[in-house]
């Protein structure tokens, strides 16, 4: 299933995610849990058929769904939830719904958080080598009875905390329930796929988009300085012209190269300010710029913020 560009809904926070399908208002503004079966009841008593266009997420989602008949889209590929009933998905990605879903019976929960709800915490280094938050895994994740116990306790623990009035804790609390929940979910899914077969080929589009998403996340995992990175810097890394690599990208996520290139960037830039006293010159340095100012403008435009605002901001 290939989109283009007008066809794919950005959607940038959690409340925007809330709205878009029509669900509760977020208790937390960076995170919200879903009771599926509600939702869906709810929905259906309002007479709504759902929403089926594609959207482009800048949050991570995990979600348990049972009931379900017909495809879902991951990037371009179907995503396999005939066996398996939990999923993922990261920040910059598109998922889409098959008109032919019905989902009117779909009962589970859905999780829902902003990568800012991690930022000043180990686990916002460590989630990018998850695997199962890859466009490279398009298979769902089935759960032992005795693994979806476990997890059923810590939604419980993380739906109270959610209902609590936010205070100085809060996001303490709710970062490390995220953070057993995602460990748990590596050791389910190093459990089933160990003896996985790739389902790609090389030449496969859908390849390519998981190889760049690998070099992205390598290049911006460095810690020491290097220079900004180019279109062509990828583009020759993954053997393909810069239009092809931008045109491809555009197709299945909506945003081209240059974009997703911005998007890693400004994501360091803030895990930087938030976890480093280096100051906004250094930072920018770190992040190879040549001129300061050229980072504290990009910054700016990408975050409605400037640096400084944003670090403090935070406090």
């Amino acid at each position: 299933m290939k989109h283009t560009t007008n066809d794919i809904q950005t959607l940038h926070t959690v409340t925007e995610y809330t709205r878009f399908y029509d669900l509760p208002a977020p208790a937390h503004p960076l995170l919200t849990l879903i009771d599926l079966g509600a939702a869906n009841q709810q929905a259906v008593a309002r007479g709504g058929k759902g929403v089926h266009k594609p959207v482009a997420l800048q949050l991570y989602t995990v979600f348990l769904k049972r009931n379900l008949n017909g495809l879902l889209y991951y990037g371009h590929r179907p995503y396999d939830f005939s066996e398996g009933v939990m999923g993922f998905s990261a920040p910059g990605q598109v998922f889409a719904v098959d008109p032919s879903l019905d989902t009117t019976q779909v009962t589970g929960w859905m999780l829902v958080f902003h990568p800012d709800l991690l930022r000043k915490y180990p686990v916002s280094k460590r989630i990018g080598s998850y695997g199962f938050f890859a466009y490279a895994v398009h298979e769902a994740l089935h759960l032992s009875e005795q693994e979806e116990v476990q997890l059923g306790r810590l939604l419980d623990n993380l739906r109270a905390e959610c209902d609590r009035p936010i205070d100085a804790f809060s996001q303490d609390v709710l970062v490390g329930q995220v953070d057993l929940l995602l460990t748990y979910a590596d050791r389910f899914y190093t459990r089933q796929f160990v003896t996985r077969r790739s389902v790609e080929h090389d030449r496969d589009e859908g390849s390519l988009l998981s190889r760049f998403e690998t070099a992205l996340t390598d290049y911006f995992a460095q810690e020491t300085d290097h220079p900004l990175p180019t279109v062509q810097f990828f583009a020759d890394k993954l053997n393909v012209s810069p239009a092809y690599l931008s045109d491809l990208l555009r197709i299945l996520t909506g945003q081209n190269t240059q974009q997703h290139i911005h998007h890693a960037l400004i994501e360091k830039a803030k895990r930087l300010l938030l976890t480093t006293s280096l100051s906004v010159n250094e930072t920018a340095f770190q992040l190879g710029f040549e001129y300061p100012q050229y980072f504290s403008r990009l910054f700016k435009s990408k975050t409605g913020l400037s640096p400084v605002a944003f670090r403090f901001s935070a406090q």
